[in-house]
């Protein structure tokens, strides 16, 4: 137990001898306190217990003095704080549900922003092209693990940098975009949630149809460029088959389509608009369900933030519960997890909300059996 004790003494003198200059025999001398006093305790005939204990009382408040500079010298080693980069398309501002999931995520594992974590956050507004230069600022500034707001930002992530973690708060199609591997072996260092499921637009269909029982002409406003949009659109297209109801699919590629895709539904005689959603339907929603509004034309969603926005229906995976979800997966990497070992995980969540003011301002009437089977009514 003494020779044990010695050496811890040993041990912490040298770290306080490196942090605050501590003479080299300080340690020594405890030392050699400790072994005279084990010698004389070993002696049953010859030991003077006043003497002994005498020394024994000095290595003790020796050491003492020595842990308690090792323990000081522990308490000034400052604490690293992990950074987190937050990369998006749309400003937090505008996406404050999410936002704030992600953080109450950290804070159900323990993390406060501002306290024992700082997050970065970096939005193009909009614009996809800015992505790119707000990824390498993040990785300039070394950031532990790179959260992402969507398969553009991933993209961008990914370009800048093949070291830093990086994790997906959703992406329709990881595998597809080249992301991961598998959804079970991402395999690189790009992890996290996928929003993938395209069996969710019959879905919307069906709900579309029993809310609109006349429904004969549907305008779908997709972007063919993003990931998963391919299968998205079949599965939609099978949907209407069954339903007996026409499609008129329109592509929306940038802002200024938005004006044009209500009038080219407007002259197709729609009944009714299906958005299969993208980063740019998301960014223009509120001015996609003013023009349902003037169209006096229903609508159905993929995503509650455009129902918040003015539109009429929303049917599909809950993205704040995948953001919040997210922090599970910053939790583990930042405990020294690998992303390449950390499987993508699917949508556990769904959500069916109607907007009931958005309804009576296009003069529609929400049937009985549908009103009772959202989750959400919003008045």
């Amino acid at each position: 137990m003494i020779s044990d004790f010695g050496m811890r003494i040993s041990n912490c003198k040298r770290r306080i001898k490196r942090e605050h200059g501590l003479r080299s025999d300080f340690g020594d001398r405890v030392k050699v306190m400790s072994k005279k006093f084990l010698n004389q305790f070993s002696s049953h005939f010859s030991i003077d217990l006043k003497s002994a204990l005498r020394n024994l009382e000095s290595a003790i408040v020796t050491g003492a003095m020595l842990f308690a500079l090792c323990f000081s010298v522990e308490a000034q080693q400052p604490t690293k704080i992990p950074r987190i980069g937050y990369l998006g398309g749309v400003p937090p501002s505008a996406n404050e549900a999410r936002i704030e999931a992600f953080g109450q995520g950290l804070r159900e594992l323990g993390y406060v922003e501002g306290k024992n974590i700082v997050i970065e956050w970096r939005s193009s507004e909009g614009k996809t092209d800015r992505l790119p230069g707000l990824a390498a600022e993040l990785v300039r500034l070394k950031v532990d693990v790179i959260v992402t707001g969507g398969s553009p930002a991933t993209r961008s992530a990914r370009e800048a940098t093949v070291t830093i973690p990086i994790v997906m708060t959703q992406d329709g199609d990881p595998v597809g975009s080249g992301f991961v591997a598998s959804l079970a072996r991402p395999g690189g260092n790009i992890t996290g949630l996928s929003n993938f499921s395209p069996e969710l637009s019959g879905k919307r269909l069906e709900l579309l149809k029993e809310t609109v029982p006349r429904l004969s002409r549907v305008a779908v406003f997709g972007t063919s460029t993003t990931p998963g949009h391919a299968q998205v659109l079949k599965e939609t297209e099978l949907a209407a088959g069954a339903f007996g109801v026409k499609l008129q699919y329109v592509d929306v590629l940038g802002p200024k389509d938005i004006e044009t895709v209500f009038q080219a539904a407007s002259k197709g005689r729609a009944d009714a608009v299906l958005a299969l959603g993208g980063p740019i339907l998301a960014s223009q929603r509120t001015q996609i369900a003013d023009f349902a509004v003037k169209n006096r034309l229903p609508g159905i969603y993929i995503a509650i933030e455009y129902v918040e926005a003015g539109g009429l229906m929303t049917y599909g995976v809950s993205i704040t519960d995948l953001y919040r979800r997210a922090a599970t997966y910053v939790d583990k990497i930042l405990k020294g997890a690998k992303p390449a070992d950390l499987p993508v995980e699917q949508p556990k969540k769904f959500e069916f909300i109607i907007n009931l003011k958005a309804a009576k301002q296009i003069g529609l009437t929400i049937p009985p059996n549908v009103l009772v089977r959202a989750d959400r009514v919003i008045k």
